[in-house]
């Protein structure tokens, strides 16, 4: 059972038999097989070790600003345990930081569920020969030895070596990359195989039969197979952190910085000119550090992300990590698989020449239109191929290119079955490597026999009598237009001829040709086209023929006139300088390889871009898992691609990705709004309390305030900034570069103008309720603030939550905004009319004056964010 596939395929099917300790015809027993699962395990991919739930929380709390507010919960415990101060300040940052911990972690917890409902919803089946009894069983029950029996359209389950193969032929492109399908036998190979696509007595999991029906012997299973090892590279592989991870740390270190400054810098003034004691002044340093750190910040972020997997989910954009929301909203480059995800993944007979006359554009025909001198073109067509048409949502049967012709057939109302009762066959040449063409023998209605031979016109022996001339007219046309021309003839015979092989054919006559392509999606070209216009280059990646991805990126809009189409072996001549002075001008990469992959997204990082990579096979996996957003297909793609991934297509569709991506910018704008919303008023909180202990007025607000503004007038209301719909345009503005700090289009600006706002506003109403209407009275002055900062900065969320001028859409279009606008406003209301309430958070009764001046003085942020952005887009004018 250890020896090597590539040392199996030297042995004969009963050598193999002998070796694995199985029966060719019975398979295992029921009791050999238990013993096996046993010593072997599932036949699953096992992904990498998850940490555990203590070092899942342990993580969460190692960032910024959990640390600051476990900072903050020591001092106030330490408060609590030697003075007469209560534990209000503890419970209530002890929390929130249990909280935001327990948010992220559900969070983790949901997508995980996700994963597994989509790997449960593709559960492979097998059948599988045991104790002499066909039956049908969980691909993941398998074990070495187990006799399988497949044909054409399964999937094979697990590393296999033949001992019966019958026309086979296999898909292996997501192990190879060859979309041509490979030729398999049971016979031992004479030399060991140089490569898995050399390996033709063997099958390998995760590939696809396309014709033909097999018994094969189960050699690897797991991770043992070639899917495995491919597997265990991938779960030792880290992805990087995203731009907003890094730019939000930057953030809260820089709040953090100007909180240990502030905390010292008051602290010495407190104790050396102010006299206050060490306990007064640590109560200060909790204040400051209440006042630094945005609380709800890391809430607000994980439920934007949280509400944008959702929207992209109904999108058929599954999120596999959270983090690739806002990363995909910030990609310029995406670098895209063509087959499957920008065309259709189905092999189509475009133009046909039926040998004379024209060639025929399929898209102008119908049933009704279709020349009679067709129908034996199409008859004869159909006779030789082996595919099958399937009922709706079930798969087609067969190998793509005689899908293609079973295909054109239905498109004229004709079946190969109805052809085959007319034209029975007798014979069958089947399709093999070497020679390159099928053929298929039938006895005609009136007895006569006829052989029809189809494959590479080069292949075919025609007639020496036959002219060339306009089958190598049209062939060239055809191959110009980076069509796949298959060639197909005929020959009749009176009698049945004694050999139905290929040396028969001594008088072989044109039929026809077709010119065969995998079509583009229709909806991909007006979605590379909002790319462009959205700063995204769409770049693609083919193991394709450099003539065919050519004539589709030109038809989609990718490849433009002074751009550039290279195969993989052009890139791997070029060097790295090379490559990297030329990659902006190149869009199509043709006949690549894994490594090509890895090189042309990691070229693409080195000067700055957020790449997105899309791939449907395991050779596709290691550039997934390099690239800033990894996307595979959930239709056609590995279990292996899939886990490589950040985000799956459930479509498979190209225009899936840019609506993924307009939501992922929609998530970042609408972060970078909360960003706006609740850092303006935390600066402001900092440099005023710093300005006010200097000025010897003490702290203007309490812990307790500090957290009520933070958590429920700010924190709440900025919950539901996630639900802010697309600014208008905004898939017409560039991604921001990797670099661009998080202040950049103008967010250092608006917090500059809001925060120097609040400060004003802080200083200015505090002392006018202490000193101007009072005589020197700190509980009004500290009431009319808390009023001011909690009620203002809740109403101004409005001209924050729109770049647009103030309109009344912008009032009405967020409902659950208004909602928690109107029950934080009455809390804050009774929390500070409702008198224990009041008594806990020290604030004072006021006065009809004094609440009419924080009335008017609410409205002023407004007015002066709505003032900025007018000067804004007044300087952009000019």
């Amino acid at each position: 059972m250890k020896k090597e596939a590539a040392a199996l395929t030297q042995l004969s099917p009963s050598e193999v038999t002998q070796l694995c300790e199985t029966s060719g015809t019975h398979g295992l027993t029921l009791s050999t097989v238990k013993m096996r699962q046993h010593k072997y395990g599932a036949n699953a991919l096992v992904e990498a070790k998850k940490p555990n739930l203590i070092m899942q929380i342990l993580h969460h709390l190692s960032d910024i600003t959990s640390l600051i507010l476990l900072f903050a919960v020591a001092l106030s415990i330490y408060l609590a345990l030697t003075t007469a101060s209560d534990w209000t300040k503890a419970s209530v940052i002890g929390g929130i930081v249990i909280l935001n911990v327990g948010i992220a972690l559900f969070q983790e917890h949901s997508a995980e569920r996700a994963l597994s409902a989509l790997k449960s919803m593709t559960e492979q089946t097998v059948t599988v020969i045991r104790s002499g009894k066909k039956q049908i069983t969980p691909a993941s029950n398998l074990v070495p030895g187990d006799l399988l029996s497949l044909k054409a359209g399964d999937v094979v389950p697990a590393d296999s070596r033949l001992i019966k193969a019958v026309s086979l032929s296999a898909d292996e492109a997501i192990l190879t990359g060859e979309s041509l399908s490979v030729v398999k036998t049971a016979a031992a190979m004479p030399h060991i195989p140089e490569s898995l696509g050399d390996s033709q007595n063997m099958l390998f999991s995760g590939t696809a039969l396309t014709q033909g029906s097999c018994t094969a012997i189960v050699t690897a299973i797991g991770m043992k197979t070639e899917l495995g090892k491919i597997a265990t590279l991938l779960n030792t592989t880290e992805k990087q952190q995203t731009p907003l991870s890094r730019r939000l740390n930057s953030l809260t270190k820089r709040l953090s910085l100007v909180a240990i400054l502030g905390g010292v810098t008051t602290i010495l003034i407190s104790t050396l000119f102010h006299h206050e004691t060490f306990t007064e002044s640590l109560m200060v340093g909790v204040s400051l550090a209440i006042a630094a750190v945005p609380e709800t910040l890391p809430v607000i972020v994980t439920l934007s992300m949280a509400y944008g997997i959702q929207k992209m989910a109904k999108k058929k954009a599954i999120i596999r990590q959270v983090t690739a929301v806002e990363t995909i909203g910030n990609v310029n480059v995406i670098a895209s698989d063509k087959t499957g995800t920008l065309t259709q993944n189905k092999m189509t007979i475009t133009k046909y020449w039926p040998g004379t006359g024209e060639p025929r554009v399929v898209s102008n025909l119908t049933k009704e239109q279709l020349p009679v001198q067709d129908t034996r073109f199409l008859t004869y067509l159909g006779l030789a191929t082996n595919a099958e048409l399937t009922a709706k949502g079930l798969a087609d049967i067969g190998d793509p290119t005689e899908l293609a012709i079973v295909s054109l057939l239905a498109h004229f109302g004709m079946t190969r079955s109805k052809s085959e009762k007319k034209y029975p066959r007798i014979a069958e040449n089947p399709f093999d490597s070497d020679k390159k063409t099928m053929t298929t023998w039938h006895r005609t209605p009136s007895g006569k026999w006829i052989a029809i031979i189809k494959g590479a016109i080069d292949r075919l022996p025609f007639a020496t009598n036959v002219d060339h001339t306009e089958l190598d007219y049209f062939h060239d046309q055809f191959a110009a237009e980076a069509l796949r021309v298959l060639a197909a003839g005929f020959q009749v015979f009176e009698t049945e001829p004694l050999k139905k092989d290929d040396t028969a054919l001594t008088n072989l006559q044109p039929l026809g040709l077709i010119g065969i392509i995998d079509p583009p999606r229709p909806e991909v070209i007006p979605a590379i086209t909002a790319a462009k216009k959205g700063g995204i280059t769409t770049v693609m990646i083919t193991g394709d023929h450099l003539e065919t991805a050519k004539a589709i990126a030109h038809e989609i809009g990718i490849l433009q006139p002074g751009q550039v189409a290279l195969t993989g072996k052009q890139l791997n001549d070029m060097s790295a300088s090379e490559l990297a002075a030329k990659i902006d001008t190149i869009r199509v990469y043709a006949r690549t390889t894994p490594s090509d992959k890895i090189r042309i997204v990691k070229a693409w990082q080195q000067k700055g871009a957020i790449v997105a990579m899309t791939g449907d096979g395991v050779n596709d996996a290691p550039a997934l898992k390099a690239a800033n957003v990894g996307i595979a297909m959930g239709v056609t793609g590995t279990e292996v691609s899939k886990n490589a991934a950040d985000m799956i297509l459930a479509d498979d569709n190209f225009a899936t990705i840019i609506a993924a991506v307009k939501q992922g910018r929609t998530v970042y704008e609408n972060i970078l709004k909360a960003v706006e919303f609740l850092i303006s008023v935390n600066f402001a909180q900092i440099f005023t309390m710093i300005i006010a202990i200097t000025l010897g007025w003490g702290a203007p607000m309490t812990p307790e305030q500090l957290l009520i503004v933070n958590v429920l007038a700010d924190g709440i209301p900025g919950f539901f900034l996630s639900r802010e719909v697309a600014e208008p345009g905004i898939m017409r503005q560039p991604p921001l570069t990797r670099a661009a700090s998080i202040w950049a289009r103008g967010l250092g600006k608006r917090v500059v103008v809001r925060t120097i706002t609040y400060m004003i506003i802080i200083l200015g109403i505090y002392a006018l309720g202490r000193f101007g209407l009072n005589n020197d009275t700190p509980g009004v002055g500290m009431t009319m603030l808390f009023l001011v900062l909690a009620l203002g900065s809740m109403l101004d969320i409005y001209p924050i939550k729109t770049r647009q001028a103030l309109s009344k859409h912008a009032y009405l279009n967020n409902p659950a905004l208004n909602s928690s606008l109107v029950l934080t406003f009455l809390s804050i209301i009774v929390i500070v009319l409702f008198e224990p309430l009041a008594k806990i958070f020290q604030l004072s009764s006021l006065n009809l004056l004094e609440w009419l001046i924080v009335i008017f003085v609410l409205f002023i942020p407004t007015i002066v964010i709505e003032a900025a952005k007018k000067i804004e887009k007044q300087t952009r004018t000019r």
